[in-house]
């Protein structure tokens, strides 16, 4: 085949752009047969310049001056949707964000400047302190964007709810890992950084669940970052040893699985694994900057799935001091606990059903609605609030219509968008977004670890009107 072929006397086409993708990150993009599979399903459209089925098109055509300068590739959510839906499998999200380094490398200017900047402020947070650190990530944002009074309210919000550290923690990881006494019969609980920070509530009512159940939960020290989206985006090397720097400290630590309560780092730490046991030269490159050969023994599992395997809904049930009686949920999966299901292993990416038996185990009257997994827009929390606002305020607007008394969550990311952000929405009423762990902790008669105060939108008048709160103040 030609490089390039003159068409229509002026417009050339040129195999170039999709040679580099291939080359790159191994996508054939001649595969795409323009189903539109992919935006018809994206849920950030109507955000575009140019919508991802003409993206696709264009890198096709080598039309560089569409695909390196179009702002839909820095807006993409990374939500996976395209990617799972893709009759040819094709990993869009990758090609995605592929075509935003690319466009850096060439010198040209993001078409979204702030997405550009946000991704080299946490990856620069993540090389000081190995793990994020909010504030500083939200300063050098606002500096280099010159919007210095957006999000003020939700930041002050944040801070009055001791969500927000003002110091970093440096993680320190060890040189030569040893087996953890007790690793065998344990669980490795790898909380993430937003465990640690926005996201205490479920820190604490996950501890305190597992704890109940009879799970023992052990946090290995010295864990990192696993990059999140944005070392996808920015540093796919990153990305990669991030994720198996965990993975490998853990393994050596003597644990045969880890728990992720976070659906950005359960994914992540799937992609990594589901990277080097399709590609032997990333593995190979891995082991070498790793510098210890990584055996691949460790089960990343989703703290649903590790409560469902290792407890099971019954015996959930048998446990329960205070059933959730005539408390009406739907159940919001949000984008990465499912997405790929080549990557996340899951049986039914569209419509999982792990986190609904939880909660009918511990008596929530779960709601069949169709938003399980649609994006509450995470990736642009900080650079885009209003995507944020559109698809979050959308969601809560269709759990209530489905009837439901609170949204109940796995992901603090989601968490973040749905809860904290209802104010600024200029929705009628406020619904109640909790984390399922919140919930459990309630039913099990652990309502101090339930760590409701923490909740922007505060449950607890619901939860007494309910009579679910009545025996403890």
């Amino acid at each position: 085949m030609a490089d390039s072929l003159p068409v229509s006397g002026q417009t050339p086409i040129s195999a170039d752009l999709a040679q580099r993708v291939m080359s790159e990150i191994g996508q054939n993009v001649f595969l795409c047969y323009q189903c539109v599979k992919c935006t018809s399903g994206c849920p950030v459209t109507e955000f575009f310049d140019w919508q991802p089925n003409q993206i696709m098109r264009a890198v096709q055509l080598g039309q560089e001056d569409i695909a390196l300068h179009a702002q839909t590739p820095w807006l993409c959510a990374s939500c996976q949707t395209c990617t799972t839906r893709c009759p040819m499998g094709l990993d869009i999200t990758a090609i995605m964000e592929f075509l935003t380094r690319e466009a850096l490398e060439r010198g040209i200017k993001p078409s979204v400047t702030e997405v550009a900047i946000f991704s080299q402020a946490f990856m620069r947070e993540v090389r000081l302190w190995r793990r994020a650190y909010e504030v500083g990530l939200m300063t050098e944002l606002k500096l280099r964007t010159g919007n210095l009074t957006g999000d003020l309210d939700l930041g002050l919000k944040m801070i009055q709810k001791r969500k927000l550290p003002f110091l970093p923690h440096l993680a320190r990881s060890p040189q030569k890992p040893k087996p953890i006494p007790g690793a065998a019969n344990a669980v490795a609980y790898y909380p993430g950084c937003s465990l640690h920070s926005t996201a205490t509530e479920f820190d604490v009512s996950s501890r305190a669940v597992c704890g109940a159940l009879g799970m023992t939960l052990i946090e290995p020290e010295g864990w990192a970052c696993c990059g999140s989206s944005a070392a996808h985006r920015a540093d796919p090397q990153a990305a990669l040893r991030l994720p198996l720097e965990n993975l490998a400290l853990i393994e050596q630590s003597g644990f045969k699985e880890v728990t992720m309560p976070c659906a950005a780092c359960f994914n992540r730490h799937k992609v990594a694994q589901h990277e080097i046991r399709r590609d032997g030269h990333h593995k190979a490159a891995m082991d070498e900057a790793l510098g210890y050969t990584y055996g691949d023994t460790v089960q990343v599992s989703t703290l649903i799935e590790a409560i469902a395997n290792h407890v099971g809904a019954q015996d959930v049930t048998a446990r329960v001091k205070r059933p959730l009686t005539g408390l009406r949920a739907v159940c919001y999966y949000g984008c990465l606990l499912t997405r790929p299901p080549q990557v996340t292993e899951s049986p039914h990416p569209e419509y999982p059903t792990d986190m609904d038996a939880l909660m009918s185990a511990v008596g929530v009257e779960v709601l069949d609605w169709s938003h399980k997994t649609s994006c509450c827009g995470a990736a642009h929390s900080l650079t885009r609030p209003d995507i944020v606002l559109k698809l979050s305020g959308d969601l809560l607007n269709h759990a209530r219509e489905a009837g439901a008394d609170v949204v109940v969550v796995a992901c603090p990311l989601c968490h973040t968008n749905l809860d904290a952000r209802q104010f600024q929405m200029g929705l009628e009423e406020s619904l109640p977004v909790l984390y399922f762990t919140q919930l459990m902790a309630l039913a099990l008669g652990l309502p101090h670890k339930a760590a409701l105060d923490k909740n922007l939108v505060d449950p607890r008048p619901l939860l007494k009107r309910k009579g679910l709160l009545e025996l403890y103040p």
